[in-house]
């Protein structure tokens, strides 16, 4: 039936997203699936931290002990199924825990847990065979000890748990993507090569991988998303030809439109024409967004080409300890009143050290918030007369950064009138986590599904059949190929924001900002003032390496990639936004020249 549709709900944008997003879409939603991501790059670290403690642990705990022990009646009356990499890095651990809480209730359920995304077995071999770093400036050969390494799996151990009859399926890291498409190739019996459909199915999965990003949650324009406390959580409605809906339940506060769905589609995603997943190469430049209804929009055009032949492995690693200190400075001249005390405690320790025979710091950073430190050379407000002095270290020695933390309370009486507040009492030293990332052949991987007591294998295309895919993506466009200015009268300075709708995120040390003309005509001013060269500059305090432009005309839009430009990244990173989520906002409020004929 080719009018069939099959309805998703996303619960859960990471691990730490609201409690409220299962509960509305079960009761409110009339979904087919619940679908949840808990895995963000460093939450692998966190579970092996937890595992490493009890042997039980490692999974996303709250999705047994707070969402499926409230709402599992619910679900199996209902007849929804669930996908969920709540699993972490022990999927079985996490099913056990599960399936405790169902005969307790007397719920008979059956639960499937997908294997097989574990690379720690396989280290000794890679690090004999040289595996590289993916990242080429923070490269050098794998780490000696590892927390975690978990492979980025696709959708089809996920559809073949379904295809068995799994209500209940748990994976440990697989792509966030995934637990949308597994579905989907399931219920429409998508090939492994229906490429089209799977860069759709893909796409509907990124849409509401985040959760509440899709229904107005970090819109550009946020005065117009209207009821913040009972923001709708996402729903895609899918056909069998790949095509979808995006909505939410109905009476929930948020906001779909094309400008929230476009800027969810452009996060996080690097080159636009070759979005690389397990499953599918994905080309999103010629998406289309239409307004269906209120709060509906259709998503059509993403075009999908063969996978590569390896999957992405993400590996954690502990690099010494890192400690965050703050303290509240009221007053005139705050600001510098701020800078100075930092200084001093750096001083002041160092010193210290020295007479410890400690080595200095690995890396300091200061940052003055309410001086709009993160805008650096484009900061406004130098003269606030509150800031908060944030203060960054790492170190090798776990014993020096508890001697940093003790001294940061001498400055409420030694240094400037008017500091105060030390957010939650003296800070604590932790492990500073880095990630490492590499290729793995797929053929290096088994996945399986265990089922009712039984491993089945998963049946995967045999490695020939993915190449990088089999149309060479178009070139990313550059900042000297931009559109002429349109003519219209004399030119007047305003801000990006007057043009553009704006989304940014992280992959490692990569800020990925998109932007989307806020009207069609808009689409060649922003080619011809957003040039690479332009943002190069305007964010050169953040940004070291190069920056890369590409075009997504479906959706008029550019997205900007922006190399090193995140002190690391993640969990490496000593900056206030080591995700960069502030970046699109720094970006927005860039000049632009722009004829004054064509401002509302």
């Amino acid at each position: 039936n080719s009018a069939r549709t099959v309805r998703i709900g996303g619960a859960s944008g990471f691990w730490g997203d609201s409690s409220v997003g299962a509960p509305q879409l079960v009761r409110h939603g009339e979904i087919d699936y619940l679908v949840f991501d808990y895995l963000a790059e460093l939450t692998m670290s966190v579970l092996a931290a937890a595992r490493l403690r009890k042997p039980e642990l490692g999974y996303a705990t709250d999705f047994v002990t707070v969402t499926m022990k409230s709402l599992l009646r619910e679900i199996v009356e209902r007849n929804i199924r669930v996908v969920s990499n709540a699993g972490g890095i022990n999927p079985q651990g996490c099913a056990q825990a599960l399936a405790a809480i169902a005969a307790e209730q007397g719920i008979a359920v059956r639960i499937a847990v997908v294997e097989g995304d574990d690379v720690m077995p396989l280290l000794p071999a890679l690090r004999e065979a040289g595996v590289k770093s993916m990242d080429a400036q923070h490269g050098g050969p794998l780490p000696q000890t590892l927390l975690s390494a978990n492979a980025y799996l696709g959708a089809l151990p996920i559809r073949q748990a379904l295809d068995q009859g799994a209500q209940i399926v748990i994976t440990g890291r697989c792509v966030d993507s995934a637990v949308t498409l597994g579905v989907l190739m399931h219920e429409f019996g998508w090939r492994a090569d229906d490429y089209g459909h799977l860069a759709q199915g893909s796409l509907a999965g990124h849409i509401i991988e985040c959760g509440c990003q899709a229904t107005g949650g970090l819109h550009t324009d946020w005065e117009s998303v209207p009821d913040w406390p009972n923001i709708g959580y996402p729903i895609v409605e899918c056909r069998a030809d790949g095509s979808f809906l995006v909505g939410k339940p109905p009476g929930t506060g948020g906001l779909v439109s094309t400008a929230t769905v476009g800027e969810q589609i452009l996060y996080e995603i690097g080159d636009p024409a070759a979005y690389l997943l397990p499953d599918v190469t994905c080309d999103f430049t010629q998406v289309t967004l239409a307004q269906a209804g209120p709060g509906l929009v259709e998503v059509r055009g993403a075009r999908g080409r063969a996978p590569t032949g390896t999957y992405k492995v993400s590996a954690t690693y502990a690099d010494g300890f890192r400690c965050n200190a703050q303290l509240t400075i009221v007053g005139f001249d705050a600001v510098a009143k701020a800078e100075r005390t930092a200084q001093a405690i750096l001083a002041r320790t160092r010193r210290l050290f020295a007479e410890h025979g400690w080595a200095d710091y690995t890396r300091t950073h200061i940052d003055v918030l309410g001086a709009e430190s993160c805008f650096g050379p484009h900061a406004q407000t130098r003269h606030t007369r509150e800031a908060i002095m944030r203060l960054a270290v790492m170190h090798p020695e776990k014993a020096a950064l508890e001697l940093f933390a003790r001294e940061i309370s001498a400055a409420g009486t030694s240094w400037s009138a008017g500091t105060t507040g030390s957010g939650s009492g003296r800070p604590s030293p932790s492990p500073s986590v880095r990630q490492y990332a590499f290729l793995l052949d797929k053929d290096a991987l088994a996945p399986k599904v265990l089922m009712d007591g039984e491993r089945t294998p998963v049946a995967m295309p045999p490695a020939g059949a993915c190449a990088a895919g089999d149309a060479a993506p178009p070139p990313p466009s550059t900042a000297s190929g931009s559109a002429p200015v349109p003519p219209g009268g004399d030119l007047v300075e305003v801000p990006l924001i007057r043009l553009a709708y704006g989304r940014s995120g992280d992959k490692g040390d990569i800020s990925n900002i998109g932007l989307i003309a806020r009207r069609p005509e808009y689409l060649p001013l922003l080619r011809a003032e957003v040039t690479t060269a332009r943002v190069a500059q305007w964010l050169g305090h953040l940004v070291k390496g190069p920056v890369t432009r590409y075009d997504l005309p479906g959706i008029d839009a550019i997205n900007l990639v922006c190399e090193a430009a995140l002190d690391g990244g993640g969990m490496a990173s000593l900056r206030n936004d080591p995700l960069g989520k502030g970046m699109a906002q720094i970006l927005l409020a860039m000049p632009v020249r722009v004829p004054r004929g064509l401002l509302p």
